[in-house]
């Protein structure tokens, strides 16, 4: 990676929420530093998402029902033609040249996935649940009074954080290359090389495929030693919205629901073994 540009193939899998996907795109173009590919798996919208993610030139994959994450990524696995692969929920904002900033941890301490700090998963339990706490209190009612329109969704952010950019430079400041065992499931960073140790696929019989596939590095840095685990750089701050649905008359079943199993029936008590270092 080191000795040519860069190219980011960004994934992510969406139904609906067109004022959410417009600043997820809008933010993508103004923060990130290299050239990109944005892969769209489209779940069957019918609120003009399609046709927007379509101007905005981005390979668009349209399914006709509402399929699960891990389907949906592997769909974009397939199509992905980066060195560096980004698996971006829909409803988070990315901060400055977070994909430059991500890399150079990567190939400085030798990471093949990386996952940036948010308000999911920072660099303390405490701080964790500081940051989802303020979050709910922000979020919950204004959605509530006034849906998840472009203006209510960048008043909630911005009474999160003030100015973007000065919160994520006193992060950066802060932490600069730190990082520490962990993920943030909304936002998981890979090289191709390390999803190829993972078979070029998330197992799509798992909805939580975020842990999945933590446990699945885990599990391969313990017994083999030829890949580290999934680590958080706390320097890097995305902000996600989480849960911009609050009536679940709006929830769609999965298509493949019949394949799905819970995480505990693959991993057993393997699981608890291979979590006891991650950050909470």
């Amino acid at each position: 990676m080191a000795s040519t540009l860069p190219r980011v193939s960004i994934i992510t899998s969406v139904r609906n929420q067109l004022p959410m996907n417009r600043l997820f795109v809008e933010y993508l173009e103004i923060y990130t530093h290299y050239p990109y590919e944005l892969i769209v798996i489209d779940n069957a919208s019918d609120d003009g998402s399609t046709d927007f993610f379509k101007s905005t030139n981005a390979i668009v994959i349209q399914n006709k029902e509402n399929f699960s994450y891990p389907y949906c990524q592997n769909q974009g696995i397939r199509q992905a033609k980066g060195d560096v692969l980004a698996f971006l929920n829909n409803d988070l904002l990315v901060s400055p040249d977070w994909d430059r900033k991500l890399i150079e941890i990567m190939e400085q301490q030798g990471y093949d996935f990386l996952s940036p700090a948010s308000n999911d998963r920072a660099e303390s339990p405490e701080e964790t649940k500081r940051l989802r706490r303020r979050w709910r209190m922000i979020k919950n009612p204004l959605l509530w009074l006034f849906g998840p329109t472009r203006t209510n969704l960048l008043r909630m952010f911005r009474l999160m954080y003030g100015k973007w950019n000065d919160y994520q430079q006193h992060r950066g400041d802060r932490f600069t290359h730190e990082t520490i065992e962990g993920f943030s499931g909304s936002c998981i960073i890979a090289t191709r090389r390390g999803m190829e140790k993972m078979e070029m696929k998330w197992d799509e019989r798992i909805q939580s495929a975020d842990f999945d596939l933590y446990l699945r590095v885990k599990k391969r840095a313990l017994a083999r030693k030829d890949i580290k685990p999934i680590h958080l750089a706390l320097g890097v701050y995305f902000h996600h919205f989480s849960r911009l649905t609050l009536k679940s008359k709006h929830f769609v079943p999965f298509a493949d629901a019949g394949t799905l199993i819970p995480l505990e029936e693959k991993w057993g008590p393997e699981k608890e073994s291979l979590l006891k270092d991650i950050n909470p």
